[in-house]
């Protein structure tokens, strides 16, 4: 039986999720037959994901009946026949609510699969002769044979029927003495990892994140992200997603020689570390950006506004920005005015209420503040709803303050006088020290974040829950 010569492209779906079906064009004359059995732009342009392979296997089987599996590895595949056919079975064995679904198909050269990660894989073939073709996205290594998980093929739970009894065909003894499915053990999801987990958003996302068994948390001492062995610091395949809390935010110390130099360190070479990593193993970036791209000429900025720093903070952010981008799989939030435990501008504030200052305060720089536990919030929905990739302004929402304009709120929410706090210009607040420049205007646009499906709360509200959090106890601030 040849292959079927009258199919179109396409993809269909499968009862197990991200399993994909596709229908290959094999174009066939008096000499045989043709087809593009891998094709990157057509095949993702039909709902193949772009999952990046890297080595081409074959398995020849000279006789019919010939059976193999039923194996998961630690990668992709997409699997086809080059010649003969097959019978088909796969059987979920990741952790999850799908965990033992089944799907069986008949494969000839005209037919090819897509199975991720976790997904055990088997076939029997159905002709003499058969040469069934795997590409995965991984090297295979000895060092990943925990990460393999094998089922029966006589399991009676998944009970596939397969079209010679496997008592009449070949199996390997291997394959004959494979677990039931009621005792193996899931292969696990791929993990998310958070560098900078010490620092205020890192903080938060160990609150937002800390029921999430698959995420692991580095501080700085546990990740040297300047390491020049990083790509081999961790077994990155393991991964799906880096999420980049680390930064250098001493804004004025940046102006200085030793800061300059360790600003551009964090903000830049460490950032080309991990998308160096996130691009070679296809993991998704997250990392975080400031307004101080912009030099706040604009009473609003959108996503699409080209960099304009005005300090060495500011040029490293956007540099940053620029190496964050390259990666194929990245989110980019952009913030302003960051609040979070710790030392802070509104910490700062209710401190001096208490104490009964009275302080000058700078009106004529204009934007909004972002709490770290909603910063935090917005990169778990945008990483968990598969959003698409690119750059996002994330702050919270309602109207754009002066930062004497936020210094009042807080003293009237500690029961002070706003009139204690006393608006001043940028010159005279900074006046005889080096400063580095700011922008005046920072309001980001949150328009695409909010097309999303992720609405920023009002930083009103999250600015009383924060101070009466901070005059109640050290609870936290949402």
């Amino acid at each position: 039986m040849g292959p079927d010569f009258s199919k179109s492209l396409a993809a269909r779906k499968t009862p197990i999720p991200g399993v994909v079906l596709f229908d290959l064009p094999v174009h066939g004359d008096n000499r045989g037959w043709f087809k593009e059995n891998w094709q990157r732009e057509k095949m993702t342009a039909a709902g193949l994901p772009d999952f990046g392979p890297v080595q081409n296997n074959i398995s020849f089987n000279g006789t019919r009946g010939t059976t193999r599996g039923i194996h998961a590895e630690p990668w992709d595949k997409f699997i086809s026949v080059a010649t003969g056919r097959v019978f088909g079975a796969w059987v979920d064995l990741r952790d999850g609510p799908s965990f033992g679904a089944v799907f069986t198909a008949e494969l000839d050269p005209s037919t090819a699969i897509f199975v991720p990660r976790g997904v055990g894989n088997a076939f029997q073939t159905l002709e003499d002769g058969t040469a069934y073709t795997y590409l995965v996205n991984d090297h295979w290594s000895a060092d990943a044979q925990d990460q393999y998980v094998f089922l029966n093929l006589a399991d009676e739970t998944a009970g596939i029927e397969w079209p010679i009894p496997l008592a009449d065909a070949e199996l390997s003894n291997k394959d004959r003495d494979h677990p039931r499915l009621a005792d193996v053990t899931p292969l696990r999801a791929r993990k998310t990892l958070v560098v900078g987990a010490d620092g205020q958003l890192g903080t938060a996302l160990r609150r937002t994140l800390a029921d999430h068994p698959s995420v692991e948390f580095a501080a700085r001492s546990d990740l040297d992200l300047l390491d020049p062995h990083l790509e081999h610091a961790r077994p990155w395949s393991d991964y799906s997603t880096i999420i980049n809390a680390a930064a250098y935010t001493a804004v004025d110390t940046a102006e200085t020689p030793e800061g300059r130099a360790a600003a551009w360190n964090v903000n830049v070479v460490a950032v080309v570390a991990l998308a160096r990593v996130a691009t070679a193993h296809r993991l998704t970036l997250v990392h975080i950006s400031s307004d101080y791209v912009f030099d706040g000429s604009r009473d609003t900025h959108d996503e699409s506004e080209p960099f304009t720093p005005l300090g060495v903070y500011g040029q490293t952010k956007a540099a940053g920005d620029a190496v964050a981008a390259t990666v194929p799989r990245h989110y980019i939030l952009r913030t302003s005015w960051v609040i979070g435990d710790g030392d802070n501008f509104v910490r700062t504030m209710a401190k001096l209420a208490a104490r009964g200052i009275s302080p000058n305060v700078v009106d004529d720089q204009i934007g909004r503040l972002t709490f770290t536990p909603d910063l935090a919030d917005a990169i778990v929905h945008l990483v968990d709803s598969g959003a698409p990739f690119g750059t996002y302004n994330m702050s919270n929402d309602g109207e754009a303050r002066s930062w004497a304009g936020i210094a009042a709120d807080v003293y009237a929410l500690c029961g002070r006088d706003r009139a204690d706090v006393t608006g001043v210009s940028t010159e005279e607040y900074f006046a005889g020290s080096h400063a580095a420049p700011r922008p005046r205007r920072s309001t980001l646009d949150l328009r695409k974040l909010e097309a999303s499906g992720y609405a920023p709360p009002h930083a009103e509200q999250r600015l009383s829950a924060y101070v009466h959090a901070l005059t109640d106890g050290p609870t936290r601030a949402r």
